[in-house]
């Protein structure tokens, strides 16, 4: 399989490395307004999500309810569960910022577009692929600043959980809503203009990305932060996706799952999704000043989730 550059990725890091070299726009105070920007960015991504997503297509998985419990398990109490060991093994070894963005990694939903479009490739259970990941992202409004909350209160830190959730329900699931609604009139139209969508939703992404950087990178965060912890999170971020897939695989074969069964549960029981993860953060951790910090576990697993499933989703859809 020959891997073709992806824009998207390079285009983060590209974003990554103007907020370091230009910061103050995106900055808590700049021209940008970013606390402005990155509640109508979320909004806005959410709103297309819902006027693309086929309900059709998600009722058609809606009754296979043992492949979703293995994909909700595993994204919402597997990967939280690894991440709260990880950090008390990490101790003092990692920057508390990481460690806390590798719990914000544990507790994301799964991918939406990425894993269906991986399944259809691999020959999987599509309408479950699209099921799954519609749930997960509904159930990670809930459960993902839950977990973020615990986190915190654990460490002797304290965040009130009620008004985060308000604001994800607000910014995400009311314009997710809203977009659904709209789906019957708008979705052929969305469908035929798919491709400038989706970079309307990526450019949006990569301006949340930006004003994400830019406090880190003014307030001086990434200071001292060397270069063996950014290769620790790597290892890190391999390990999971490996545990991920051979935990989703083999419940799967205790289950008696079939192949395109198997083939769902380990695409969308392992991925994370960056899509979702960065609207989330900006509106859980607010102007988190080590919010750049924080977003990094996730911006090293996605790029490795997408070309290690790449290459299984070609190879299993050619046996």
């Amino acid at each position: 399989m020959k891997l073709k550059p992806d824009w998207f990725l390079l285009s983060m890091l590209a974003v990554t490395a103007l907020a370091w070299a230009v910061p103050a726009p995106g900055a808590a105070g700049g021209w940008m307004h970013p606390e402005l920007v990155t509640k109508c960015g979320v909004a806005l991504i959410f709103f297309l999500h819902g006027v693309l997503l086929s309900f059709g297509a998600m009722r058609a998985g809606a009754l296979n309810w043992r492949l979703h419990a293995v994909v909700q398990t595993c994204t919402f109490a597997f990967f939280p569960v690894i991440g709260l060991g990880l950090n008390a093994a990490l101790g003092e070894r990692m920057a508390p910022e990481l460690k806390l963005g590798l719990m914000f990694l544990c507790a994301l939903p799964s991918t939406v577009s990425s894993s269906v479009a991986m399944t259809a490739t691999a020959r999987g259970n599509v309408a479950g692929a699209v099921f799954n990941a519609t749930l997960s992202s509904l159930i990670g409004v809930f459960l993902t600043p839950l977990w973020i909350a615990f986190v915190l209160k654990t460490s002797g830190q304290s965040q009130p959980i009620g008004p985060v959730i308000l604001d994800l329900l607000r910014w995400l699931v009311l314009p997710l809503a809203v977009g659904q609604l709209l789906h019957p009139w708008l979705g052929q139209v969305a469908k035929r203009y798919k491709s400038k969508i989706s970079l309307v939703d990526r450019g949006t992404i990569l301006l949340l990305v930006y004003t994400s950087f830019c406090d880190s990178f003014q307030q001086h965060i990434w200071s001292g932060r060397g270069a063996g912890q950014l290769w620790l999170m790597l290892a890190i971020a391999l390990t999971l996706f490996g545990l991920a897939m051979w935990v989703t695989s083999a419940l799967s074969r205790a289950l008696g799952f079939d192949r395109a069964d198997r083939i769902t549960a380990m695409f969308c029981g392992s991925k994370k999704t960056l899509a979702s993860g960065v609207p989330m953060a900006k509106l859980i951790f607010g102007a988190h000043p080590g919010l750049g910090l924080i977003l990094l576990p996730i911006m090293i697993y996605h790029p490795l989730q997408l070309v290690i499933c790449g290459v299984l989703a070609e190879r299993w859809g050619r046996e």
